[in-house]
């Protein structure tokens, strides 16, 4: 069956999927996989196959924004995809965890217009456990093994979702969810949960840290040095770790 957005066939589609953002970082994960292919690339929809330790893995890019990502995220689990994991980044609100650093999102904050859509005010966008514990595993052995070129921390806990990239004349409560415990927000995260949660699909996210949310940490955004590079890596690794032991236990 063809999925008319992305434009992929579901009989070419594995059980497993990592999305991000970027249409370039979709090919730059593939190229961890053995025998990628590449399946389609519409509008900010591109889209890869291939295998990594023996799991047939799909790597897809969902472009910017909740509702942009959500069709992605639909049309993936229509297409046979039961795991999904966002590899991304993220504005921290907290010099706990400055740029290069990398955080595994529990649950999202839901101040984005889609997911409003779809399920009522006070409906949780939460993260599979079983997706959750193996990216806080897979991120923290990472960690472990790339001791001498990552210099951030990895960090679990609540994410924020928002619409707004650039701030307008409406302020964004940043300080409100920091104060609540929120560790950093980004742009796809509960559209990915709320999402997964109506269609029966399992869902995690790992998302590097490229700067500061929070306006009393403002520093220059530099979302392309080295640290912030590293930590990409780090999370890219990590999830494709964790798909496959997720998809071990599943065969098991």
């Amino acid at each position: 069956m063809l999925m008319p957005i992305l434009q992929i066939h579901s009989e070419d589609m594995p059980a497993y999927a990592i999305v991000c953002g970027d249409p370039a970082r979709a090919e730059k994960i593939s190229r961890k996989l053995e025998q990628a292919r590449e399946l389609a690339f519409s509008r900010e929809y591109r889209t890869f196959v291939g295998l990594y330790e023996g799991v047939q893995i799909a790597v897809v890019s969902h472009g910017v924004g909740s509702p942009g990502a959500a069709v992605c995220f639909e049309e993936l689990i229509r297409a046979g995809v039961t795991t999904l994991i966002r590899v991304g980044t993220a504005g921290s609100y907290t010099a706990d965890y400055p740029a290069g650093s990398v955080i595994v999102s529990t649950a999202a904050v839901r101040t984005d217009g889609l997911t409003r859509q779809l399920v009522p005010d006070g409906f949780p966008a939460v993260a599979d456990i079983g997706v959750t514990q193996a990216l806080i595993e897979a991120a923290r052995e990472q960690e472990s093994a790339d001791v001498a070129t990552f210099a951030g921390k990895v960090g679990v806990g609540i994410t924020v979702t928002l619409d707004a990239f650039f701030a307008g004349v409406e302020e964004i409560p940043h300080r409100k969810y920091k104060q609540a415990g929120a560790l950093a927000a980004e742009m796809e995260i509960a559209a990915l949960y709320i999402v997964s949660t109506l269609r029966g699909a399992r869902a995690g996210a790992i998302v590097a840290i490229d700067g500061f949310a929070d306006s009393d940490l403002a520093a220059e955004y530099d979302p392309h040095t080295d640290a912030v590079g590293q930590a990409v890596e780090l999370e890219i690794n990590a999830a494709l770790r964790a798909l496959a032991a997720l998809a071990r236990q599943d065969q098991a």
